[in-house]
């Protein structure tokens, strides 16, 4: 499977580019390798898998430096994805999204003259930003030059709904949002560190499950929103709203174990280098998600003051 994310298929990770999806069954005659719940397990003839019986095959001068005895050279990384290629990539992209957020909450005022402009360019840099989300989830390799792009739109998109919540609705809301965004963050990364979240097939099938669910009712009462006015079934306003912005975030909660358990099994298999581009970009979607889902919440629960 190649998705994580209820909105969007964000990964690049399937049987057809090299790596084994998620769930993959291993190939009939191939090493005894797990795949299940693994998108990097190699399959066999793997150009990154090491011989059986062999412990020298990546290295030539191995078998010559135990036979001087001098301490036997690691097998080469050159070209393999690293921490620091995710935590780079994913600042950058991170970087770029909170400085056109900036600028779009500087350049577009939210005042009672210039919301309706403001708020179109923000709808439209939205859906820019999904038309380039979906072209990078379709391709099989990372483009670093969509997923800045992309981080570029939603940055702008963002900027202007920050505005108009902090502006118009609840004080210092964008702050708050920022700071749950970040506690759920640290939050889930020291849970799955510590091993209290395992993401197994269960895991995955269940937030798969509810998520999909939780993003068909919230199409369903947009449209009945659009078609009906007003705030379509009220899954996004009152009591019902608080529930499900609650949901929202456990979900990305969620989204944010998958995302780690991604790039450890990226690190642990020998990904390739440019495959730390796709983690910056799940990585990125999700925080996306977490800080909206953040913010409705803030915002339902002062405008019910």
């Amino acid at each position: 499977m190649r998705s994580r994310n209820p909105v969007f298929s964000r990964r690049g990770f399937s049987r057809d580019n090299g790596y084994a999806g998620f769930n993959a069954a291993p190939q009939a005659g191939g090493p005894a390798v797990a795949t299940q719940g693994n998108p990097y397990a190699q399959a066999q003839g793997s150009p990154y898998a090491q011989p059986a019986g062999n412990p020298y095959a990546q290295n030539p001068y191995a078998q010559q430096d135990q036979q001087y005895g001098a301490p036997p050279q690691a097998p080469a990384t050159t070209g393999r994805m690293t921490m620091d290629d995710v935590v780079i990539r994913t600042a950058s992209t991170l970087g770029v999204l909170v400085v056109t957020a900036a600028l779009a909450w500087a350049l577009l005022p939210v005042d009672d003259a210039n919301i309706g402009r403001s708020y179109g360019v923000g709808i439209g840099a939205a859906v820019i930003g999904m038309v380039l989300a979906l072209v990078q989830s379709f391709k099989r390799k990372a483009s670093p030059a969509l997923i800045l792009s992309y981080a570029a739109f939603e940055g702008v998109f963002l900027g202007v709904v920050s505005s108009v919540v902090d502006n118009r609705i609840a004080d210092g809301a964008a702050m708050q949002a920022v700071i749950g965004t970040m506690a759920v963050f640290a939050g889930v990364l020291i849970a799955y560190k510590a091993g209290w979240i395992r993401v197994n097939r269960r895991f995955y099938g269940f937030v798969m499950a509810a998520a999909l669910g939780f993003v068909f009712l919230m199409m369903v009462n947009l449209l009945f929103a659009v078609l009906g006015g007003g705030d379509g079934l009220g899954f996004r306003s009152g009591a019902l709203g608080v529930v499900f912005g609650i949901v929202g975030i456990i979900l990305g909660a969620c989204f944010l174990a998958m995302d780690f358990k991604q790039v450890e099994d990226g690190l642990a298999y020998g990904a390739p280098r440019e495959e730390a581009w796709l983690a910056a970009f799940g990585l990125t979607l999700t925080l996306v998600w977490l800080y909206l889902e953040f913010l409705r919440l803030i915002a339902i629960l002062n405008s019910s003051d």
